[in-house]
């Protein structure tokens, strides 16, 4: 079975409702390749690795959750960039780049499928973040300790974790945020919930976990974000009946 690269696009701009969210990069096909797609790579990041890994599986179409063309980077298509848009062209695939959309998608976003990979219920947006669902809240069935859940996503995401904060303190109640999203343990403080997960870590972010009183976990940006991708392949597979591939690329960031 086959897709068109256009039919593609429109289901998944629909699907992840990529023209509500106001984004730092476009959203959609950023790179168009041949007209019929039957073979997809599903992956983080666009890196070279990514594309490279694509090429060697004939893949007509890569999506991806980091693509291309960020707010403030520089215009000029030329070395890193030029590389791999030069790859992609010449090889006829297709590139598409979700990147809000995918982190807040209440099914195949990358939030929820970490809440899934943890086992948190009653998952739901922190209210008065916006977009809507950029950070999650929810609670285990049990309470653990901060150890407990250091280890908990050291197994689940297979990487070292860093933690900041009681390691006898016992967790219930958690928000989230996939990749960097550091910056929101205000308003996960505000919340009143006991910890704070996300991939990245600031120096000041352990300042105001221990002054604020919050357990914090770093969890790792690729780590925590190798679901939501995952899991859209695993549906456009379903849906278009196409050979799709998820491919992780290591990174230790």
């Amino acid at each position: 079975m086959s897709v068109s690269n256009l039919e593609l696009k429109r289901y998944l701009d629909g699907t992840l409702r990529a023209h509500e969210i106001s984004d730092y990069c476009p959203n959609g096909l950023q790179v168009e390749g041949k007209p019929e797609i039957q073979r997809v790579v599903t992956g983080v990041t666009a890196s070279q690795a990514l594309i490279d890994a694509a090429i060697a599986e004939n893949a007509d179409a890569i999506v991806v959750h980091h693509g291309y063309f960020w707010k403030g980077e520089s215009q000029a298509i030329t070395g890193m960039k030029k590389k791999r848009i030069q790859a992609l062209l010449e090889h006829d695939i297709n590139l598409y780049a979700y990147h809000l959309p995918l982190d807040v998608h209440p099914e195949f976003g990358n939030n929820r499928q970490l809440a899934t990979l943890l086992n948190i219920d009653n998952v739901r947006a922190l209210s008065g973040v916006k977009p809507t669902g950029v950070v999650m809240q929810g609670e285990f069935e049990s309470p653990m300790s901060q150890h407990d859940l250091q280890q908990l996503l050291a197994d689940k995401l297979g990487r070292a974790v860093l933690a900041e904060g009681d390691d006898n303190k016992a967790i219930k109640t958690v928000a989230w945020c996939t990749g960097g999203g550091q910056g929101f343990i205000e308003q996960a403080v505000a919340a009143g919930v006991d910890a704070f997960i996300t991939g990245e870590v600031s120096e000041q972010t352990i300042h105001t976990a221990r002054e604020m009183g919050i357990s914090f976990f770093a969890a790792g940006h690729h780590a925590t974000e190798r679901y939501g991708v995952k899991a859209l392949g695993e549906h456009i597979q379903i849906e278009f009946n196409l050979d799709v591939t998820f491919i992780d690329i290591p990174n230790p960031a």
